[in-house]
């Protein structure tokens, strides 16, 4: 699909595809509004501008549109509208071994018990082991930084997402 492309769809698809990119109704319906888009960098651009003037709410809205970051079966059956997206996210978690998984498992129920949302962290390119490290080191922050980080991982999930539209 190019961009032309995605401008003259349904409004429905274009928003379950923006859906797809970030979980927040106001990141979507913003981006719809801001229908049509010139480039895909122009939509980048866009997708920046909106979650800037996001507020912590939709954040935690978004959050709740990721898997648990080595849950491999929430993967295929909770989140199958973006399975394409995060199967290839969480490609690091593949090759855990069951003790990393299982340590993942417990500082993830830990990390969600503290902050009340789960660990969000742009997983592409990252070990298993590198995410783990990531969610230890995270959960010394205190919840003020730490939903700004979080925030800012769903940011980077959201550039990523949208390059995948138009590939």
């Amino acid at each position: 699909m190019n961009i032309q492309q995605f401008n003259q769809q349904e409004k429905t698809k274009a928003k379950q595809q923006l859906f797809n990119c970030c979980g927040s109704t106001t990141w979507t319906e913003s981006m719809l509004e801001m229908m049509p888009f010139y480039s895909v960098e122009e939509m980048q651009i866009c997708a920046d501008e909106v979650w800037k003037a996001t507020k912590e709410t939709d954040w935690k809205e978004a959050f709740t549109h990721h898997p648990v970051i080595g849950d491999l079966k929430s993967l295929k059956e909770k989140f199958a509208s973006t399975l394409n997206f995060t199967t290839s996210e969480q490609a690091g978690v593949k090759e855990a071994t069951d003790d990393v998984l299982m340590e993942l498992q417990r500082m993830n129920e830990k990390y969600q018990k503290k902050y009340g949302y789960i660990f969000i962290i742009c997983a592409t390119g990252k070990s298993a082991g590198e995410m783990l490290s990531a969610l230890k080191e995270r959960m010394e922050n205190n919840p003020e930084r730490e939903i700004r980080i979080a925030a800012e991982e769903q940011h980077k999930i959201i550039h990523l997402r949208i390059e995948k539209l138009f590939v």
